[in-house]
Formats: structure tokens, C-alpha cells, sequence
């Protein structure tokens, strides 16, 4: 049997004689919030300053420097085909309407529709770059469509500096595109449609940079230009510059490769002035033709591999493996190759490693030493 008295008097107490307790008491100084904007006041806010912060972050995302675009254009997109317009996840435009950026409201359950070519240009005035770039994914043969003669790119340059970022983000647009396409899109009939409106506001864009002095986006637009004509087209050049390498001096294999760059814009590029950065674009280009022609050469002697064309005027890639090759296959160069093939592939790897010259710099010697000798 248990003994429970200690317990039996421990309750008995607490609860025949309580403890005291103090009563806290709020202070006398009542504070009331003031009251809450209305839901009407809060969507009208947002309506108003949502999208304004949507545009000042794009644009500062687009207003990359002329170099940061032509560094982002050389890199090869290899990710999977376009979506079509039902598998596009919305983007953030998707929630505004087509109407001046600072007045836009929500409405993402309207179908897509095309736009009409004065709603382009009207983007292009209002530098509304996040409605831009919802066309380039789903309507990009808009971006190219000239009205009244004038495309939106030719547009964006006559209003002038102001609009260098709408510039900036259109030959964006036309390099992702270029960037996206397979070999065997070039052969489609609606591709080269297309292909065939973006080169023409690409030229026109150069002679119309060329006339109002607007040169800096001018490399970026011939890169796009040369991108535009596909594989094929740089094997044809690379062909042309193999002949005069294989004829030597009276064939001026250096000029050959030069022109053929230039021929691929306009008579207005050839007669210009000598713009720093359109011709370091032009004297890259022309050093890849010399070196992947001199290779193809080499390639007629023995097995090898010949160099990717997509590594085509991007800096210095193709410089990097042709040396690379030059250096697996030197038994091969030193006891197979004519005498006139082995001078050529030395002086272009002699000349062109290195950055104390300038790309002009080293097209220059190369001339001297392959056109003039």
C-alpha cells in the first residue's frame, strides 16, 4: 500500500492558498495604425512602376559594350531547335500589353498575334527592348520585314544614339537566330527567305552606318552578315584561297582571301575609310581563309583533319588549332609536303602567333611575304 499524504497535502495547500499574482496592466497610451491603401490604389501602383523596373533591367542587361557583343556572337549556340510558339514558356512581355512600356497592364491569356510592321517600329521608338525580344522568339521574320522601306534595325539607327541599345539588342536578335540554325535549315525554302531579308537590312544598315558616321556597330554587323551564309559559303572561299596558295606569288592569295570578305557586303564597304574595328574583323577573317586553306593543302598529302568552319573568324580559334595540328603532324609536313607548302605554313604560324601586332598588322606582312615576294 502506498502512502500518497505528502502529495494529498502539497495540493491541498496550493489550492486552499493561492499565491498572489500582480496584474500587468497595458499602459494608457492607445496607438491606432493608420489605415491601408486600397487593393484599387496598390494594383494601380504596380501597374504603373512593375513595368518600368522590368524595362530599366533589360536594357541594362542589353547595353552591353560593342566588344561583349561581338565576344557573346563568337561563341556557337548548339543547343536544341527553336520551339514553336505553343511550347515558348511566357516570357515576362507575355504579362504586358503591346501599348507604350509605362502604361502596360497584365493580360497573358490573350493568344499571340503577329505584329503588324508599325508596331515594330513603334517598339523601336519606345525602346521598349522587352517586347523586341518577345518577337524575336516568337515572330523573328518581324524584326527583318521592312515598312515603307525601312526595317526596324535602319529605324533604330536614324533615330541616332539614343537608340544604340535598340541597335545593339536587334543584331543580337540576328546572331542568336544565325547561331540557331542546322546546316540543312540553309537549304529550306522559308529559311532563305528569310536569310535573304536579314542580309539585306544587314547591308543596308552598313552603307547607312558608312554615310552617318554610326561605325561602331559596324564590324558586328558584317560578323553577322559572313554567319548568315553558312558552311557552305566558307568552304567555297576556302576553295578559292587554296588555288592561289597553290599557284604562289603571281595569284595574291592574301588579296584573294581579303576580298572575298568584303564582297560579302557592299561596294560602299570596299571605297571606305579604314575603321579600326571593322577592319580588325575583316583581317581576322582574312587569316582564318589563309590558314584553313594552307591546311586543306597539307590535308592532300596525308590524312588528318581538316578545321571546323564554325570556327571562322572568332578570334584567334582558328589559330589555336592549326598550330595544334601543325605540331601533331610535323613528320608528316617536314617529309611529305612541297617545299613551297612547308614555307607557307611556317611564315603564317610565325607571323600570326602573338598579340604585339595588330590583325591589320599581321595581314600586312602576310602580304608582303605571299603576294609581293
Amino acid at each position: 500500500m502506498i502512502n500518497h499524504t505528502a502529495v494529498l497535502e502539497y495540493l491541498d495547500r496550493d489550492l486552499t492558498s493561492p499565491s498572489p499574482r500582480r496584474k500587468y496592466r497595458s499602459p494608457r497610451d492607445p496607438c491606432l495604425p493608420a489605415n491601408l491603401p486600397s487593393t484599387a490604389v496598390i494594383r494601380r501602383e504596380a501597374d504603373l512602376v512593375a513595368p518600368k523596373s522590368l524595362f530599366s533591367q533589360v536594357v541594362r542587361d542589353a547595353s552591353h559594350t560593342t566588344d561583349a557583343l561581338r565576344e557573346a556572337m563568337s561563341t556557337k549556340i548548339s543547343d536544341s531547335p527553336p520551339l514553336s510558339p505553343h511550347e515558348i514558356p511566357a516570357s515576362p512581355t507575355s504579362l504586358l500589353r503591346r501599348v507604350p512600356s509605362s502604361a502596360r497592364t497584365t493580360n497573358s491569356n490573350r493568344p499571340w498575334k503577329d505584329p503588324e510592321p508599325w508596331e515594330v517600329l513603334r517598339a523601336v521608338e519606345d525602346k521598349d527592348v522587352l517586347y523586341l525580344m518577345e518577337v524575336r522568339d516568337r515572330a523573328f521574320h518581324a524584326l527583318v520585314r521592312p515598312s515603307g522601306g525601312v526595317t526596324p534595325l535602319i529605324h533604330a539607327m536614324r533615330i541616332g544614339k539614343s537608340h544604340h541599345d535598340v541597335a545593339i539588342t536587334l543584331v543580337g536578335a540576328f546572331s542568336r537566330y544565325i547561331n540557331r540554325l542546322e546546316e540543312e535549315d540553309f537549304a529550306k525554302k522559308e529559311t532563305r527567305s528569310l536569310l535573304v531579308s536579314l542580309r539585306g537590312s544587314l547591308k543596308v544598315a552598313i552603307d547607312f552606318g558608312l554615310q552617318s558616321s554610326q561605325s561602331d556597330l559596324l564590324a558586328s554587323f558584317l560578323q553577322t552578315l559572313v554567319m548568315s551564309e553558312g558552311d557552305i559559303w566558307i568552304q567555297e572561299q576556302v576553295k578559292l584561297v587554296e588555288s592561289a596558295l597553290r599557284q604562289g606569288p603571281s595569284a595574291h592569295p592574301v588579296e584573294v582571301a581579303r576580298s572575298s570578305i568584303k564582297r560579302v557586303a557592299t561596294r560602299a564597304l570596299g571605297k571606305a575609310p579604314m575603321i579600326a574595328d571593322l577592319e580588325d574583323y575583316i583581317s581576322n577573317a582574312t587569316l582564318d581563309l589563309l590558314m584553313m586553306a594552307a591546311w586543306n593543302l597539307a590535308l592532300g598529302s596525308f590524312p588528318g583533319e581538316r578545321i571546323p568552319p564554325y570556327y571562322f573568324a572568332r578570334d584567334d580559334r582558328v589559330y589555336r588549332v592549326f598550330t595544334e595540328r601543325l605540331d601533331r603532324h610535323r613528320d608528316d609536313i617536314n617529309h611529305r609536303l612541297s617545299r613551297l607548302l612547308r614555307a607557307q605554313l611556317a611564315t603564317l604560324r610565325s607571323t600570326i602567333q602573338g598579340r604585339a601586332r595588330s590583325w591589320h598588322g599581321k595581314v600586312e606582312l602576310l602580304e608582303t611575304e605571299f603576294d609581293n615576294a
